[in-house]
């Protein structure tokens, strides 16, 4: 698998992974503190590859996703679950543990974000589905997020990222109506 666009990842560890995985290139931010250099060559790879920013599922990568495509916009987006990048024996969280099936899938659900497009998802079918507010609300929003290939969100960021990535009402009930199926079947 070859990949036409570079891709945002956070340093040299997660080049060395995804090299395993795919051919591509990488621009790495080394760290949360996305300096202006890094960004300068992130806009000049978007004018010409385009970009993938492909961050860790945690805090600092996803600060560094949003400082990215704030900063360039027109970016692309691939997210691996935390499930998928965490390390063996639960020592860290990142790219660079993810196996090279995992970043290969990732790769092939790149979404490039919209902020034009008019939500068809509503505040009150999220709330309708237990996704904000109840018992469930953190690990059916995982599972949407894992199965949307949309990354892990809080409940204030769901709407938005939905809209973004111009998720369909009909792509949202079906996966939380089968979310919802398979916690009725393990009970």
């Amino acid at each position: 698998m070859q990949i036409k666009e570079v891709i945002v990842v956070e340093g040299k560890d997660d080049t060395a992974k995804i090299n395993q995985a795919i051919e591509a290139d990488t621009i790495e931010t080394n760290g949360s503190a996305v300096n202006a250099g890094v960004i300068e060559q992130i806009r000049h790879a978007q004018k010409k590859r385009g970009v993938i920013i492909f961050t860790d599922p945690d805090y600092p990568g996803e600060r560094i996703r949003h400082i990215v495509s704030q900063a360039v916009p027109g970016c692309k987006h691939a997210f691996l679950s935390k499930d998928k990048a965490r390390a063996k024996h639960n020592k860290g969280i990142g790219i660079e543990h993810a196996t090279a099936e995992s970043i290969r899938a990732a790769l092939e659900q790149v979404y490039e974000m919209d902020n034009t497009y008019e939500p068809q998802i509503s505040r009150e079918a999220v709330i309708a589905y237990g996704l904000l507010g109840g018992p469930r609300a953190k690990q059916r929003r995982k599972l949407l997020g894992e199965r949307l290939a949309i990354g892990h969100t809080n409940g204030k960021q769901l709407l938005k990222r939905l809209a973004m990535f111009r998720i369909s009402e009909q792509l949202f009930v079906e996966t939380m109506q089968r979310i919802i199926q398979e916690e009725e079947d393990d009970e």
